[in-house]
């Protein structure tokens, strides 16, 4: 009998023993919700050899254990769990008997309920590093790799916070855009290296976590919050084709198979630094995925080659790494509160596990949106990728994707004379025309620059040309972008580096002394194009005609290009003269436009609020815009 006692006790002690040597650092999710029309969770579990756990239980109700899968690497457990009648709560997980409390969260609405951008927005890019710096910002946070905040030096950290961006959102609304897009606020947690600078946000360490830099997953929800008080939505920036080089998986993958091209880490090892050794970078065309005669050096090149070294390629056709990243998604929607995500690099990462996610995303959340980076200047190319277009044998559920054809062909535009073919305005018209290849041409972003693109402007200040644009951009038939600073003007080029297209907005910073947020800090040029620009801004707000109005264009006649909108019996008719002459507008030539009835002897120009009679031809200036309503 003493035996048996014995060897209970020596069973019991070495369970103990067991349980107590058994490291637990994260698990991803952190938390999760409760309610999803897809029950299942994916638990990543950290751990120093947490793979060789024998057991796994939990006798949380509702909860039930579907799988434990053991990876390649001992440092990672995938635990799959089954939470259909489970309630919010707090369960305890037991690991070898080791026990660890893990959070069911209750949602804040079902998922129908969250409403994404539409064309009845117009999205503001900022990138949080170079817009504002909030009140208590701490320079050097505990924890971080070395960096520096230097603001004279344009590939280094400068210092923008969440914490700024919530101090100006009344700025936003004197502006008159309804949805903000930040360039991605995760953790990217890399040493201070010019030449690797990682500002911008695109090389992830830590996807469920704010950059400490910019604030916390508080801080991001009260932005969040009070955006949405002031009613306005906030897009979050995502990146699935790749992370940081410093995240965890690129130093010990949770697979063979979770990076794509992994030997190259392997060949790399004991080298001083490995990021530049044994690298193959994308070739960044894009046109091999959806190209019926691409030879596989090329495919394999675009979809597999890293973006740059700091950015390992994920492989999403690992399924447990694409179940982290879908869910990833999900936990920030369920958690902030975000309208809607903006994804980077979209067709650098695999067509059908991206298409999975979008289709899950969308039967959860089905009036959210989700924008698409597809960086090809052809329509049919760009047509392609929309949710349920008949060019793509894969249907991507992707309901928004960019208009990189609008952005070049008005870069273009801009420096030439319109004349009666193909330069100038022909151009746009000439793109406006493939509009039939979309399913939804209303659901296409369009813009005429962004973080990655020279500023329209160039080195220059050309007003004429940036009203031009911006006229066309915030009424032909499309979502509309802003890039920050384009409100006042900003400039800069690529040819020294990215940064000069990301310099910091005026006045955001402490020390300076040029403040653009205030009517009074403005100069005079800079108010000018503020005052024009908001006016048409606060005009296209809730503006039926803009919204759901067909559009009508006409070919170019005398170097003036017409797009108009129409709904019910109003019009809004969009006139540029795309060349540097004085031209005439030939009224009788757009009489389809006027209605009967209709006083034409008085109308409107909305930036401006000059009156114009469209009973007899106008004159146009030279470079001039109109917005006429009618």
């Amino acid at each position: 009998m003493k035996k048996i006692v014995l060897g209970i006790c020596l069973l019991a002690s070495a369970i103990a023993v067991k349980a107590a040597s058994v490291k637990i650092d994260r698990i991803e999710p952190t938390d999760w919700y409760v309610g999803l029309k897809n029950p299942q969770v994916q638990l990543m579990v950290y751990g120093q050899g947490i793979r060789d756990v024998a057991k796994v239980t939990t006798d949380y109700p509702g909860v039930v254990i579907d799988s434990v899968v053991r990876l390649d690497s001992p440092n990672y457990l995938l635990l799959y769990m089954n939470l259909k009648n489970a309630q919010p709560g707090e369960m305890t997980l037991k690991f070898d008997g080791k026990k660890v409390k893990y959070q069911l969260k209750q949602r804040e609405m079902s998922g129908d309920k969250r409403m994404g951008f539409s064309i009845a927005d117009v999205l503001y890019l900022l990138m949080p590093d170079r817009f504002a710096q909030g009140k208590n910002h701490n320079p050097q946070v505990k924890g971080m790799r070395p960096y520096t905040e230097d603001r004279k030096k344009p590939s280094l950290r400068h210092g923008g916070d969440l914490e700024g961006i919530r101090e100006h959102l009344d700025y936003f609304k004197e502006l008159g855009v309804t949805a903000l897009w930040l360039t991605p606020v995760l953790e990217n947690d890399s040493p201070d290296m010019d030449q690797w600078s990682t500002y911008h946000g695109y090389a992830t360490t830590n996807y469920y976590r704010v950059d400490p830099r910019f604030g916390t997953n508080e801080d991001y929800r009260r932005l969040v919050d009070e955006a949405h008080q002031k009613g306005l939505k906030v897009v979050m920036d995502m990146i699935f084709n790749h992370s940081g080089f410093e995240h965890p998986w690129t130093h010990d993958m949770p697979s063979k198979d979770w990076l794509n091209l992994p030997e190259w880490l392997e060949k790399s090892k004991g080298t001083s630094d490995p990021r530049g050794t044994n690298f193959l970078q994308t070739s960044y065309k894009l046109t091999p995925v959806l190209d019926p005669y691409a030879s596989e050096v090329d495919m394999r090149e675009t979809v597999e080659g890293w973006f740059v070294t700091t950015m390992p390629d994920l492989n999403q056709k690992n399924p447990h790494l694409m179940r982290y990243l879908i869910q990833n998604s999900i936990w920030w929607i369920e958690t902030i509160g975000i309208d809607g995500i903006r994804m980077d690099t979209y067709p650098y990462a695999y067509r059908e596990p991206m298409a999975q996610w979008m289709k899950e995303l969308d039967e959860e959340y089905p009036n959210f949106n989700t924008v698409g980076e597809t960086w090809v200047t052809e329509p049919a190319y760009t047509a392609a990728w929309q949710k349920d277009s008949k060019l793509s044998d894969v249907n991507t559920y992707l309901k928004t994707v960019m208009d990189f054809s609008f952005q070049e062909k008005l870069d273009s535009a801009k420096h030439e004379e319109t004349d009666h073919w193909w330069r100038g305005m022909n151009r746009l018209y000439n793109s406006f025309c493939y509009d039939y290849l979309y399913p939804n041409p209303s659901s296409v972003m369009a813009f005429i620059d962004n973080h990655d693109t020279d500023r329209f402007l160039g080195n220059g200040k050309d007003s004429l040309a940036l009203k031009q644009a911006l006229a066309l951009l915030l009424t032909v038939n499309r979502i509309p972008q802003l890039y920050y600073g384009t409100e006042i003007m900003m400039n800069g080029t690529k040819r020294r580096s990215d940064g000069y297209v990301r310099k910091d907005f005026p006045g955001g910073f402490p020390g300076d002394t040029h403040n653009a947020f205030t009517k009074e800090g403005r100069t005079r040029s800079e108010a000018a194009m503020f005052n024009w620009l908001s006016r048409l801004l606060h005009w296209r707000n809730g503006n039926e005609t803009i919204i759901r109005g067909y559009q009508t264009q006409f070919i170019p006649h005398n170097g003036i290009y017409v797009i108009a909108r129409r709904w019910h019996r109003n019009t809004v008719m969009t006139i540029i003269n795309g060349t540097s002459k004085e031209q005439i507008l030939e009224v009788k030539r757009y009489e389809e436009l006027l209605n009967d009835g209709q006083d034409l002897t008085k109308v409107e120009d909305v930036p401006t609020g000059e009156c114009y009679n469209l009973t007899k031809n106008l004159k146009m200036k030279p470079r001039q815009t109109l917005v006429l309503e009618f």
